[in-house]
């Protein structure tokens, strides 16, 4: 996959790339990665990318043409486009399995009030959001977003970790416990040092579903 992330401020982005899992995946060739700043493409000596929004408010909005420039520099218009915005669908792990599909992604970082609209009518072909709330940095809703969806690329890491994680089959992921086995007072279930797979697979499938009750009873019927 390869993954091309439009931004005022990529080394943000770059510091990701190249650190923990992600570089291992670049190294393999799994993840091919590039970095555009947008400032490159403002024509003005001053190299502006933002101004006042039309009808007044609060805050700046990206302009359009340095944007424009710089999606036609990746030939945007050809590959699917992302700007995740608090406007957009909300993200879920379907939508990661989605994404994963594709050969390219580009992403636009937002910042401010967010960008002209007319380059989302001209190029964007999905709006996603990563929750209910409001945050100043499209970078990092960026990050989000591909850090979801390129663990599940082949080869990033194993399937059997895929299979067991929360959301993979409509609950959350059981507890894990690792050595010592006593900690502070607290012992790991008996059931777990016992060896007996079978009866451990049915404690996993158990404490996930009662975790999924407590914690995201909107997501399972139970």
């Amino acid at each position: 996959m390869k993954i091309t992330v439009l931004s005022l401020f990529p080394e943000i982005i770059d510091s990701f790339f190249t650190s923990s899992i992600m570089a291992k995946a670049v190294e393999k060739g799994l993840v091919e990665y590039s970095l555009v700043n947008i400032r490159d493409f403002a024509r003005d000596r001053h190299r502006t990318c933002d101004d006042a929004p039309y009808g007044g408010g609060a805050g700046m909005v990206l302009k359009p043409e340095p944007l424009a420039l710089a999606l036609d520099s990746v030939e945007g218009s050809l590959k699917r486009v992302i700007f995740p915005s608090p406007s957009g669908l909300v993200f879920d792990q379907k939508q990661a399995e989605r994404l994963a599909q594709y050969e390219e992604l580009v992403f636009i970082c937002g910042r401010y009030e967010g960008i002209d609209q007319r380059i989302i009518d001209m190029y964007v072909d999905e709006e996603i959001s990563i929750g209910d709330y409001v945050i100043s940095s499209g970078e990092i809703s960026t990050l989000v977003i591909i850090d979801s969806v390129y663990r599940l690329l082949e080869g990033v890491i194993s399937e059997d970790s895929l299979l067991e994680e929360s959301f993979t089959d409509g609950r959350l992921e059981y507890p894990h416990y690792t050595r010592p086995s006593s900690f502070r007072g607290m012992k790991v279930p008996d059931v777990l040092l016992s060896g007996n797979h079978a009866k451990i697979s049915e404690w996993r499938e158990k404490e996930g579903l009662l975790k999924t009750k407590k914690n995201r009873p909107d997501i399972i019927d139970v």
